[in-house]
């Protein structure tokens, strides 16, 4: 065997795995793949990019790149310029493919055969996965998948992504395939010479040759859906159900909590009891107990929080609430593609930002990278929480609603009414057109427990990595800048106020003044910069050093202790619009290509925050007359 011969059969073979958004793609990665996968970005863009690799029963080893959703290589999208680059090899330091791996959902492959037919003109290897064939075959969906392979001219198998050993057969066609010399792909022209209404043509021949569709007899998924997109009931049973998730975030949070508060109150004083008085007790029990035990205790509230997001996702209620928000978001200047987008925004707006490049319209695209921020993401959730729970009671209203779930509900309320508004202002500032939405609805399907256990493992890690990395790190630092220089002898003030730390937060306070801040919020506020629950962590730590407190007693009452309602409020009104996170101002840079509209992010958002405070603050003093 020569060298290159030898070079040939050692290389691992690429499979490029793409499809239409929805049919099924990424669960197919991920059970082929498992935990050997690497995710970073494509090189100049922000598009992610997923690589794994696996190993077939027949000890084959091979290499598998999960390509952003497309539904036609036409790219309408940055996301599908990837793919359509990607697959005809015009990305540059992107390897070459072997083959491609082509998934489509077995229960509409009208839609999802463009995509494949397009592929097959560039003249790559294919092998064409038949997803979700067991929910076809529970509606009567009847495909002959030996016609099918011969209609397209390439190996069809069927595969159900979401169970185990449901890879199997694409496994085995794998094994099978012979791998040489890498093909070319023909030019992309080649796509365009065929008319898409001459594709649509053949996508009907193929369907009448191989599938059978005498037998369906209509779904559970349209009985649904002449509820849920009722132009009545739909928009009543979505607001419910986010209504019924604020509730929940409250009301089942409250014993995890309970359990964790004690947990760090009980360390606090354990490692406080091993340590004399000095720095190195301060810095530790002061310091990193009291400030990551201060953000550490609402992640049970962010678990509820994303149970239900991730619930409504896998069961596929997500896009029809996209529909239902279509018309109200086209009258303030959105296409209802942006609640995707916006709604990721309730996690990170980070995703959300880079979520909106899947919007074609340039114009669409940057209102909704804007307005992102505004969405109540789950790093406000622990400020909210903490603040709600120091000056709300806790009690019941109109029968059996949670006054503290109820204020949760509005402000997050606030924050997307206040996105519409700067939306419908953008609008007026430039010409808008509206366009029509088009966007699949999947077929509704009973949600997978694993999948959910892992989406909540993974947000959970998410939190305790920052708690452990960057609020860890900023406590530290913020416990530095709290302790030196010391107090002056016949000091009239906890130690902390003399400190740099103090310094800056008098500095701060004379502007902040007039919403009722004063120096300690200040203080908690810089910080804050970082992430927004860093401030949760700030707090805890300058109350630990203001006052001599046990750690063990928990931050909501000591505020609740130290400022008045008009304080409480005013912060509460501050967070729902302040920028307090880099990383996403660093974000929208990169994806609007310009600081430009990082700095009009900032400072929009930095205005509105000070006039809500204000007005909050000056309205409850008039009220409560203190």
């Amino acid at each position: 065997m020569g060298v290159m011969e030898q070079q040939v059969a050692s290389r691992t073979p690429l499979i490029a795995l793409l499809g239409n958004p929805n049919c099924g793609k990424t669960a197919l990665f991920n059970r082929l793949t498992g935990s050997r996968q690497k995710v970073a970005n494509y090189a100049g863009v922000t598009i992610e990019r997923k690589e794994g690799s696996f190993t077939s029963p027949a000890g084959r080893a091979f290499r598998v790149l999960d390509l952003p959703g497309a539904y036609s290589l036409n790219a309408q999208t940055p996301d599908e310029g990837i793919t359509r680059d990607v697959v005809a090899g015009l990305r540059a330091g992107e390897a070459p493919l072997d083959a491609i791996l082509c998934v489509v959902n077995a229960t509409n492959l009208r839609l999802n055969l463009r995509l494949v037919l397009e592929l097959r003109r560039l003249g790559l290897p294919m092998v064409l996965a038949l997803n979700m064939v067991d929910v076809a075959k529970k509606r009567g969906i009847v495909i002959d998948t030996a016609t099918l392979s011969s209609a397209l001219g390439m190996p069809v198998v069927e595969t159900v992504a979401i169970h185990a050993g449901g890879e199997q057969a694409l496994l085995a066609e794998l094994d099978r395939m012979q791998f040489g010399d890498t093909v070319k792909a023909k030019p992309l022209s080649a796509i365009d010479e065929v008319p898409v209404e001459e594709t649509q043509r053949e996508v009907r021949r193929i369907l009448d040759l191989a599938v059978s569709t005498s037998g369906d007899s209509g779904n559970l998924t349209e009985k649904i859906d002449n509820v849920v997109l009722h132009p009545v009931f739909g928009p009543v049973i979505l607001a419910a159900l986010m209504f019924l998730i604020f509730q929940a975030v409250f009301s089942w949070a409250g014993m995890p909590m309970d359990l964790i508060e004690a947990g760090v109150g009980g360390l606090g004083e354990l490692v406080g009891s091993w340590l004399g008085e000095g720095p190195l007790r301060s810095l530790i029990v002061d310091g990193i107990i009291a400030g990551v035990g201060s953000v550490l205790v609402f992640l049970p509230q962010i678990l509820i929080l994303f149970f239900f997001i991730l619930l409504l996702e896998d069961v596929g209620y997500l896009p029809r609430a996209a529909f239902l928000l279509d018309r109200i978001m086209g009258s303030v200047g959105l296409s209802g593609r942006a609640f995707l987008p916006l709604l990721s925004s309730f996690a990170c707006a980070i995703p959300g930002v880079m979520a909106a490049r899947t919007i074609q319209n340039p114009r669409d695209r940057l209102v909704t990278i804007m307005i992102a921020p505004l969405m109540t993401c789950s790093a406000r959730l622990p400020v909210y929480a903490l603040l709600i729970a120091a000056f709300i009671p806790d009690r019941t209203v109109a029968g059996s609603l949670n006054l503290q779930g109820v204020v949760l509900f509005v402000l997050y309320m606030a924050g997307i009414l206040s996105a519409m508004a700067v939306a419908w202002f953008m609008k007026r500032r430039s010409s808008y057109k509206q366009q029509a939405l088009m966007l699949e609805l999947p077929a509704y399907h009973w949600p997978q427990p694993g999948a959910l256990a892992s989406g909540l493992w993974e947000r959970a890690k998410i939190f305790l990595k920052r708690v452990g990395t960057l609020i860890l790190t900023m406590m530290i630092l913020l416990w530095l800048l709290s302790s030196f220089p010391g107090a002056p002898e016949g000091a009239t003030h906890p130690a902390i106020y003399y400190s740099v730390a103090g310094m800056i937060g008098r500095a701060l306070a004379v502007v902040l003044a007039p919403i009722g801040f004063g120096w300690e919020i200040a203080i908690a506020l810089v910080p804050g910069m970082a992430a927004r629950e860093v401030a949760v962590g700030a707090l805890g730590t300058v109350y630990a050093l203001s006052g001599g407190d046990e750690v063990g007693n928990t931050l909501a009452p000591m505020i609740a202790q130290s400022w008045s309602l008009a304080t409480g409020l005013s912060l509460l009104a501050w967070y729902v619009y302040a920028p307090h996170c880099l990383p996403t101002l660093a974000t929208v840079a990169r994806e609007t290509g310009s600081r430009r509209y990082a700095w009009i992010m900032a400072g929009y958002m930095f205005g509105l925050a000070y006039v809500a405070a204000f007005i909050v603050y000056r309205t409850t003093l008039y009220f409560t007359g203190a």
